[in-house]
C-alpha cells in the first residue's frame, strides 16, 4: 500500500548509516533466534546482550512477550495477526540496524514464510537467522510458562509445536542445539558467530 500523500520521509536528510556504526565501532545487523516457545531463545539473548556490552558494542534484545505487551498489543495468534507482529518487528529491527545497533530478535516465527517475510522487510545482508535446535520434548519438560501443559489441554489455541506447526530452517546462518549444554556454552557459540560480523577492520 503506498504512503498516504501527507507524509515526507525525512530519511535522506539524516545523517547515514556508515556515521552511526563509525560513532559506535561496529557493524549493524540482525540476530533473528528462531525456535519452539521454551527452547532457550531469550536466556540466550540476554546472556549474547551482556557479552556484546562487556566488549563495548551496542545491542538491543526484541522479546516476544516484551513487544506483545507493547507495540503490538492488539494482535492475537491467527495466522494473520502472526503475520503482522512480525512485520512490526522486522520494521523496528530495521530501523535499529540502520542506526548501527545489533539487534537480537527473539521469536518463534514458525514458518519459513513468515522468516522470509522478516528478511525481506530488513534486508538479506543485515538479516541472520539463528535456529534454537531444541526438541519438544526438551522444551515441554522445562515448560517455564506453563503453555504446553495449557495447550495440551486444549486450553491454548494454535499454539507452536503442538496444534499449530513449526517449520525447522533449511539453511540457518547457524544451528544452536542446546539439549545438554549450558547457557554459557550456547551463548559463547553463537556470540563467535556474531563477532566476526559486527567487527569493524
Amino acid at each position: 500500500m503506498p504512503s498516504p500523500a501527507h507524509i515526507h520521509p525525512v530519511q535522506h536528510r539524516l545523517l547515514d548509516r556508515s556515521a552511526k556504526e563509525a560513532l559506535l565501532g561496529q557493524h549493524g545487523l540482525v540476530v533473528w533466534m528462531t525456535g519452539l516457545s521454551g527452547s532457550g531463545k531469550s536466556t540466550i539473548a540476554i546472556a549474547l546482550e551482556r557479552a556484546l556490552h562487556e566488549r563495548g558494542l551496542y545491542a538491543v534484545v526484541l522479546d516476544g512477550d516484551n513487544v506483545r505487551t507493547g507495540i503490538n498489543n492488539n494482535l492475537g495468534f491467527s495466522e494473520a495477526d502472526r503475520s503482522e507482529n512480525i512485520r512490526r518487528i522486522a520494521e523496528v529491527a530495521k530501523l535499529f540496524v540502520h542506526n548501527g545497533a545489533v539487534v537480537i530478535c527473539c521469536f518463534v516465527s514458525p514458518t519459513v514464510a513468515i522468516r522470509e517475510q522478516a528478511r525481506t522487510i530488513i534486508g538479506a545482508a543485515d538479516f541472520h537467522e539463528v535456529f534454537i535446535d531444541t526438541p519438544l520434548a526438551e522444551c515441554e519438560r522445562r515448560d517455564v510458562k506453563g503453555l504446553y501443559a495449557k495447550a495440551r489441554a486444549g486450553e491454548v489455541k494454535d499454539f507452536t509445536g503442538i496444534s499449530a506447526p513449526f517449520e525447522a530452517p533449511p539453511a540457518p546462518g547457524i544451528r544452536i542445539a542446546t539439549q545438554g549444554r549450558s547457557e554459557e556454552a550456547s551463548s559463547s557459540e553463537l556470540l563467535n558467530y556474531i563477532l566476526p560480523r559486527i567487527t569493524r577492520s
